[in-house]
């Protein structure tokens, strides 16, 4: 099985994704590690990336994906995942992924997001990312996660589902 934890930047999402991959002990990818440099670039630069920008690096992706599924691997993954059709083209990589969407109040994110230092995504891009955000459809293996509460509660909601969805395939 798959998991792709998802969600506009300032989420949270890879620093839950991380916590449940380290303590699963399964490969993790942090799927900005994955943009080209014009992505990178683009971004930086405070202009939104267009579907044509994306689909080359949700494609690499996808192979990621398909690559741990040929090892017989379950993997994690934080990727902003935000249209249907981006979250199709992960899918394509393999069965069994579920999408973990960390989300809440824009207010919290804005303030997450301007908050660090360390990140290629300038905060202006937030507004991009909500406004092109579409929840999870209800056919759509995954949950959605309240991002206000305390990091450890957040990442023991979400090991428990990934625990749980594990022990539920090897039944």
């Amino acid at each position: 099985m798959h998991f792709v934890f998802m969600g506009v930047s300032g989420s949270g999402k890879t620093s839950v994704a991380e916590r449940v991959a380290e303590r699963l002990e399964l490969p993790f990818a942090e799927a900005d590690a994955f943009h080209p440099e014009a992505n990178i670039t683009k971004m930086s630069a405070g202009v939104p990336l267009t579907d044509g920008d994306r689909w080359p690096w949700l494609r690499e992706l996808a192979d990621w994906i398909g690559a741990h599924e040929a090892l017989g691997e379950s993997t994690v993954m934080a990727c902003s995942a935000l249209k249907r059709t981006y979250r199709d083209v992960l899918r394509s990589g393999a069965p069994g992924v579920h999408f973990l969407h960390m989300h809440g109040p824009s207010e919290v994110i804005w303030g997450r997001i301007a908050a660090r230092e360390d990140h290629f995504m300038p905060p202006a891009l937030l507004r991009s990312q909500l406004e092109t955000l579409q929840r999870l459809d209800p056919d759509e293996a995954g949950l959605e996660f309240d991002v206000r509460g305390d990091l450890d509660a957040l990442n023991a909601e979400a090991l428990a589902y990934v625990s749980g969805q594990l022990r539920s395939a090897q039944t």
